[in-house]
C-alpha cells in the first residue's frame, strides 16, 4: 500500500488534495489529526470524512466514486408509504440527538464492533451543540425506534449513520430528511459509500470530481442553526 499523509494535532485544519487518496483501500487519504469542529468542517467542505475503529488513529477518506442521494430522486414504494402512514410512527427533528448517535453506535450483532468510538460520538455531539449536526428521529409513542444523523453545511447534508429498531423506522426517518431538505433548499445528501439499503431508495454514485463541484457551488456559506423540534406523522 502506498504511503498516506499523517496529520498532526498541532497543525491547522489542513488536508492534502483528495486527488492523492489511495485507490486501495478506496479513498484513504490521511491519518491522525483530531476531531475538532474546525477540522471536521474543513474535512466535509473538501469532500473528506473520518472513519476508523477503536485502537486506530483517525482515518480520513474521500472515495471515488461517491454515493449520493438527490432529494428529488428518492424512491418510496407505494407499500412503504402505506406502512409509514399506518405504523403509528411520528418523526421529530433534533429532539434526541444524543440518543440517536448512541443507538447508531450500538453493534449490529454480538460479533461486530462499532466504528462510532466515544471520541467520534463526542465530536458530533459538539457539532450538534454548535448547530451543524442534526438528527431525524422516529418515535412510536415514547419509544425512539429509529433515526439518522448527519452534518449540514450550506445546501448539502452529509449523512453519517442510521438505525432501526422497528421495521422501516430508518426509511421513515430518511423520508422526513428528504422533506426537510426540500423545504430548506438542500440539493444533495451525501451517502459516502454504496449500500444496497440506500441504493434501493434512490441513491447512486457520481464521480468524486462531480461531488467536489457540487460542494464548491453549494456548501458555502454554512451558517449553523438548530432545526426546529417539530413532529410529523409518518
Amino acid at each position: 500500500m502506498s504511503p498516506i499523509y499523517w496529520l498532526s494535532r498541532m497543525q491547522a485544519p489542513w488536508f492534502p488534495p483528495v486527488s492523492e487518496a489511495l485507490r486501495e483501500p478506496d479513498g484513504l487519504l490521511a491519518a491522525g489529526g483530531d476531531l475538532t469542529p474546525e477540522r471536521l468542517i474543513a474535512a466535509y467542505e473538501r469532500g473528506i470524512f473520518p472513519w476508523y475503529c477503536a485502537g486506530q488513529p483517525v482515518l480520513w477518506w474521500s472515495p471515488d466514486p461517491r454515493a449520493v442521494l438527490y432529494p428529488e430522486e428518492l424512491r418510496i414504494s407505494r407499500s412503504l408509504r402505506k406502512r409509514a402512514r399506518n405504523s403509528g410512527v411520528v418523526t421529530r427533528l433534533d429532539s434526541s440527538f444524543d440518543a440517536v448517535i448512541h443507538a447508531c453506535a450500538a453493534p449490529r450483532s454480538p460479533d461486530t464492533g462499532t466504528w462510532l468510538t466515544e471520541e467520534m460520538i463526542a465530536a458530533y455531539q459538539q457539532l450538534h451543540v454548535l448547530g451543524y449536526a442534526h438528527s431525524i428521529e422516529t418515535w412510536l409513542g415514547d419509544e425512539l425506534v429509529g433515526g439518522l444523523y448527519g452534518v449540514c453545511l450550506g445546501r448539502v447534508f452529509f449523512g453519517e449513520s442510521m438505525y432501526s429498531r422497528k421495521t422501516d423506522a430508518s426509511k421513515i426517518a430518511l423520508m422526513q430528511l428528504v422533506d426537510e431538505c426540500r423545504s430548506r433548499g438542500i440539493v444533495l445528501i451525501d451517502c459516502q459509500v454504496v449500500s444496497g439499503h440506500l441504493s434501493s431508495l434512490g441513491s447512486r454514485t457520481i464521480s468524486r470530481e462531480a461531488f467536489l463541484a457540487t460542494l464548491k457551488q453549494h456548501c458555502h456559506p454554512h451558517q449553523p442553526s438548530r432545526w426546529a423540534i417539530t413532529e410529523s406523522a409518518g
